[in-house]
């Protein structure tokens, strides 16, 4: 089942990154932000505006390790 995705003033997104221990967090404003701990991410989505900046360019992916099988 397909659902539209949320979205409007107080949406905020925590995404894990595959491959990597890195989150990233997304607020309402376009904001991003990585780090290994939910709670930081959690914190920072929280204090909306206080330490959010619109994104000026694209944030990088982190290289993938390959991990032998």
């Amino acid at each position: 089942m397909n659902r539209p995705m949320l979205t409007g003033d107080r949406v905020y997104r925590i995404h894990w990154m595959p491959g990597t221990d890195i989150l990233r967090g997304v607020c309402h404003c376009g904001a991003e932000r990585t780090a290994e701990e939910p709670v930081e991410l959690w914190e920072w989505l929280l204090a909306h505006p206080q330490g959010h900046q619109a994104p000026t360019a694209s944030t990088p992916a982190p290289q993938r390790l390959a991990v032998p099988a």
